[in-house]
C-alpha cells in the first residue's frame, strides 16, 4: 500500500536568543526534504521546552493504532537529578514515556561517572572520561582536521567546562552509568529486550 506516513515529534531544549525553536525546526525541515525525496508522507511536530517533565502526552499528537517509537540520543544526562530536585525530572520524563506506551524505547546515554556532588571526585572522573575520548580521536582523526577541532571546541570542550566549572543547577552535564539508567528504567516499568542474535 505504499510507504507509511511518518510522524515525528522532535523535543529539545530551547536555544538562547530570539529564536528558541530554531535548531529543532531546522531538523524538521531537513527531515521533510529527505522524506519528499523518497515520496514518504511526513509530518513534524517541534517542541522546545526547558522542563521536559511538564510536557503532556496530548502535546505529542499520538494517533490511535499508530506504531510509536521513542528514541533519546544522549539528552537524559542534561535533565536534573535527585541532587538538585527531590522529584527527579529524569524519573518524571521516564514515566511520561511509559504513559505514552511506545512499542519500543531506545535510550543512548553517556556511560559516565563524573556526576559526583564533590568537586575532586567529579574532576578526577571527568579527566578519565575526556582523556579517553581525546585518545580515541587521536587514533582515528588527524589533529588538524577542522571537524575534529569544531567537535572538540563546541561539544567536548563545553561539556568538560560545564562539569568542572559549574555547580548546582548551572551544571547541566550529569551523566549516570548504564547500570543506574537500567535501574531507573526498570523502576519506571520498562523491560529490557535481548539483543538480536543476527546483529551480534
Amino acid at each position: 500500500g505504499g510507504p507509511p506516513k511518518l510522524r515525528i515529534t522532535g523535543i529539545d531544549f530551547p536555544q538562547p536568543g530570539f529564536r528558541p525553536t530554531e535548531k529543532i525546526e531546522e531538523t524538521g525541515c531537513r527531515l521533510a526534504n529527505y522524506s519528499k525525496r523518497y515520496s514518504i508522507p511526513f509530518e513534524y511536530n517541534a517542541i522546545a521546552s526547558r522542563n521536559w517533565e511538564t510536557i503532556q502526552v496530548e502535546a505529542l499528537n499520538i494517533e490511535t493504532n499508530e506504531l510509536v517509537a521513542v528514541n533519546s540520543l544522549m539528552k537524559f544526562e542534561n535533565l536534573m537529578d535527585e541532587t538538585i530536585e527531590v522529584d527527579s525530572p529524569r524519573n518524571a520524563v521516564l514515566h511520561l514515556i511509559r504513559k505514552i506506551n511506545p512499542h519500543i524505547f531506545t535510550q543512548c546515554i553517556v556511560n559516565g561517572t563524573y556526576n559526583a556532588p564533590f568537586f575532586t571526585t567529579r574532576f578526577r572522573e571527568a579527566l578519565f572520561h575526556f582523556s579517553t575520548i581525546y585518545d580515541l580521536c587521536d587514533t582515528v582523526i588527524p589533529r588538524e582536521n577542522e571537524w575534529r577541532m569544531l567537535i572538540e571546541r563546541e561539544v567536548l570542550g563545553r561539556e568538560a567546562m560545564n562539569v568542572i566549572a559549574c555547580e548546582g543547577s548551572e551544571r547541566v552535564e550529569r551523566p549516570e552509568t548504564y547500570k543506574q539508567w537500567q535501574a531507573r528504567n526498570m523502576k519506571a516499568g520498562f523491560k529490557q529486550l535481548p539483543l538480536n542474535e543476527e546483529l551480534l
